[in-house]
């Protein structure tokens, strides 16, 4: 299963003004027992303001954009020091990564992330996401680590996104202020007015996130096929428990099937170009394989990477799919084996001209 877990401001400081130690090695203890049971984890993590206001010894300054991108840049090595060490004693290679709005929705740069993130999967590196505070401006802002960790989980197409708070999940009333407020531990369907109604903000004044925002994240990642699941930082073994379904908490069904999301999400985008292939690779294609240049035989158009293109053979459209390579390059390494590619371009976006996973064979 792959998984993404969001650790908020909250959760990596325990409800304090600095990183706590003790909370960020228990969590990195909980995705160590994930990854030793097969799992693949990304996580998302707060703290760079908090660890940056550590670092500074806790100064007052104005609340302005330019002086919060200052914290964040001054805190982002401290808090992934913290991980890189923690990890370490479990012998987890970390990574970080540090994303912007425009990185998910330019399709070049979103083709780039995704390509590191799985790299990094596949070579049992753990990716440690942030948003790139320090640079970002209102126009590539995603908001919050709560969106992000929602357009994360579609980024690697996850099956569950664990978003980690201060609560045990959705209740149908602020609990801290209603002894009587119930949890909702089950939404199987869409989220209604009376959910949105009840989800309030933030309380602890650290985070710029709060129960909304985790409604809004749920939302999105369920209707691409996520399990989404809010629980609270507090409750021992949180991550296995609520993988398991013994730990009291707000699930939220996936309303999609990822396979159907990701076909309906192929057909909303425009042609840009045509590639015309052998029998060969219809073969393959037919068979569930990716597309590679050794069967491309013409290119039609001019393109960049991440371009959606027809896939042509001598039958007609066989398929479509997003491309890996530039039409430019393309022109270079068609009819090549995958293993000449880095030869011939002085570098290799990968064996596959367009991954199976990027392909909507429509006429088998």
């Amino acid at each position: 299963m792959r998984i993404v877990v969001k650790l908020g401001t909250s959760s990596v400081t325990a409800g304090s003004k600095k990183l706590h130690a003790p909370s960020l090695l228990r969590f990195a203890q909980e995705i160590a027992q994930l990854r030793a049971l097969g799992h693949e984890v990304i996580l998302v993590s707060s703290g760079a303001v908090a660890a940056g206001r550590e670092v500074l010894q806790q100064p007052t300054l104005a609340k302005h954009l330019p002086a919060k991108q200052m914290l964040a840049a001054v805190g982002q090595p401290r808090l992934m020091h913290r991980y890189s060490e923690l990890f370490g004693y479990f012998d987890i290679p970390v990574a970080q990564v540090l994303l912007t709005r425009a990185d998910i929705e330019d399709r070049k740069r979103y083709l780039n992330a995704r390509d590191t993130l799985n790299a990094m999967l596949k070579h049992h590196v753990l990716p440690i996401i942030n948003e790139n505070d320090a640079v970002s401006t209102a126009e590539i802002r995603v908001g919050d680590n709560d969106q992000l960790s929602a357009l994360v989980a579609n980024l690697i197409q996850a099956d569950q996104l664990i978003l980690v708070t201060d609560c045990a999940g959705l209740f149908d009333k602020n609990p801290r202020e209603f002894a009587d407020a119930i949890l909702i531990t089950d939404i199987p369907g869409p989220i209604s007015a009376a959910h949105w109604q009840a989800a309030g903000g933030t309380s602890s004044g650290l985070g710029t996130g709060g129960m909304y925002t985790k409604l809004q994240a749920a939302e999105m990642a369920r209707n691409i096929g996520c399990e989404v699941l809010i629980v609270d930082a507090n409750e021992p073994q949180v991550l296995q428990r609520a993988m398991v379904g013994t730990l009291a908490c707000t699930k939220f069904h996936a309303l999609a099937d990822p396979k159907e999301s990701k076909k309906r999400f192929l057909r909303t985008q425009s042609l840009q170009g045509t590639l015309h292939i052998d029998a060969g690779a219809a073969t393959a294609l037919s068979f569930g394989k990716s597309l590679l240049a050794v069967g491309v035989i013409k290119i039609v158009g001019e393109f960049d990477r991440g371009a959606m293109l027809q896939i042509i053979d001598a039958n007609g459209e066989l398929a479509r799919g997003l491309v890996r390579y530039s039409s430019a390059e393309l022109m270079q390494i068609a009819g090549l084996q995958s293993a000449a590619i880095h030869a011939q371009l002085g570098f290799s976006l990968g064996h596959a001209v367009i991954h199976r996973n990027d392909l909507l064979v429509e006429r088998y």
